[in-house]
């Protein structure tokens, strides 16, 4: 499977187990910090293994012990972005540094939107520090998991601005819970593992990062054992009905359904729980 895909720069994609791709954020140096080359490159990773045919569920970590990721690497991507050069000497005017501020940040956006636009399950497995971008990142994913060492915070007010590539849209919907939500990104402050698993934001906590991983691989593994129909067809159900009313979501999924259920996963999976045996699904 490896050898179908290309090597990355900031980015080390292996396969642990069969129909499991492992992405793992490659800068530990700077504390695996993000800045456009990497977001840039991050959705191609993801597009990549979308489309893939030999991957069924993708677990997302960064590498080294002391970061998932500190977030934005505000020096290097704040160079001439917030100061356009002027044109001509004259200063370039409001309408269109906000049109170039929005296009990058659209363009931004969407990078992070390519982990839930991914077909296939995305289980994020964070350890240490866990700033900014890891919460719009983390959130953009189907499964959160931690390590016991894990710090988050939602950074953005203290370098002075709103979260604004998904943390604000997605976070309330991942936990449900508007107060914490609000307090948590108005005051930037820190708050740990516990903490994010009584609110919901995380499903688990671990030991160490290496568990983490592990139980991300393990669960990541149990996924791609079902029928790849039925698993994608029930991520893009979840994150359809999560945006709409249970009316529309119930006719989405009477749409859906109508041409999937005449997969022949459906009679395997039967048939394979009648015999007590592990079903084999051809590939989607």
């Amino acid at each position: 499977m490896a050898s179908k895909l290309p090597s990355y720069k900031y980015f080390n994609v292996t396969f642990p187990r069969e129909y499991v791709a492992h992405v793992e954020t490659n800068r530990p140096d700077k504390l695996n910090s993000f800045f456009e080359a990497m977001w840039l490159e991050l959705r191609t990773v993801f597009n990549a293994l979308s489309d893939s045919p030999d991957v069924r569920a993708i677990v997302f970590s960064g590498a080294g012990d002391r970061a998932f990721t500190a977030g934005l690497d505000v020096k290097a991507a704040s160079q001439g972005l917030l100061s356009p050069a002027p044109a001509n000497g004259k200063p370039v005017d409001p309408a269109r540094v906000a049109t170039q501020l929005r296009r990058h940040i659209d363009e931004f956006q969407d990078c992070i939107t390519s982990i839930e636009r991914c077909e296939k399950p995305v289980i994020v497995a964070m350890h240490g520090i866990a700033y900014g971008l890891a919460i719009d990142m983390s959130v953009a994913a189907d499964i959160r998991l931690c390590a016991k060492n894990t710090s988050f915070s939602v950074k953005e007010v203290d370098i002075g601005l709103a979260a604004d590539i998904g943390t604000l849209t997605r976070l309330p919907k991942a936990v449900g819970n508007y107060g914490w939500v609000k307090e948590v990104a108005l005051t930037a402050r820190v708050f740990g593992a516990d903490e994010a698993l009584k609110v919901g934001f995380v499903s688990g906590v671990y030991e160490t990062k290496k568990e983490t991983v592990e139980m991300a691989v393990e669960l990541a593994g149990l996924m791609a054992q079902k029928s790849p129909v039925a698993v994608q067809g029930t991520k893009e159900l979840l994150n359809y009905s999560r945006d709409h009313s249970v009316k529309d979501g119930l006719r989405y999924t009477g749409v859906w359904n109508s041409a999937a259920v005449q997969a022949k996963d459906v009679s395997v999976a039967v048939l394979s729980g009648l015999e007590k045996r592990v079903p084999t699904f051809e590939k989607l």
